[in-house]
């Protein structure tokens, strides 16, 4: 009996009201997490236009995965925010309900990265962090535009 193709890790964007659905998918949830955040810069900024020069550290920690994703996204906003950057590759570590990773991005570029939104913060509709039959991990929340 074959076995499944291993995941591979993305992101997508959902509809959701007047906000943005944002979803995360990877082998790992780790890499669900990593893709979650990646989608979110992606609400802003096409990532591809954002040099990953900058390493930024962000720590959280929640009794549970869904509020580890809300930590997590909001840490990702706020990074944003005081920082004025723009992300384009994350590295995640999850451990017992402690979330550490690293972020790589640039400050942003007026002229360059043309922000379509400014974020104000993932809210709880639509949460879910949840393993499927094929193994991939996926990652998910609504975020407030």
């Amino acid at each position: 009996m074959a076995s499944a193709p291993p995941a591979r890790a993305g992101y997508e964007h959902f509809p959701h009201g007047a906000d943005v659905g944002v979803r995360g998918f990877g082998p790992t949830k780790a890499a669900a997490f990593e893709q979650a955040a990646l989608a979110l810069t992606a609400v802003i900024t096409d990532p591809a236009t954002v040099e990953p020069r900058e390493p930024v550290a962000i720590r959280c920690s929640a009794p549970d995965d869904e509020l580890l994703l809300v930590e997590w996204l909001n840490e990702v906003i706020y990074a944003m925010a005081t920082l004025d950057m723009l992300f384009s590759r994350f590295r995640v570590t999850i451990q017992d309900g402690e979330l550490v990773a690293t972020a790589w991005g640039e400050p942003v570029d007026r002229a360059r990265h043309r922000p379509a939104v400014e974020i104000k913060g993932a809210t709880y509709t639509a949460l879910a962090v949840r393993r499927e039959p094929n193994g991939r991990w996926v990652a998910e929340c609504v975020v407030d535009v």
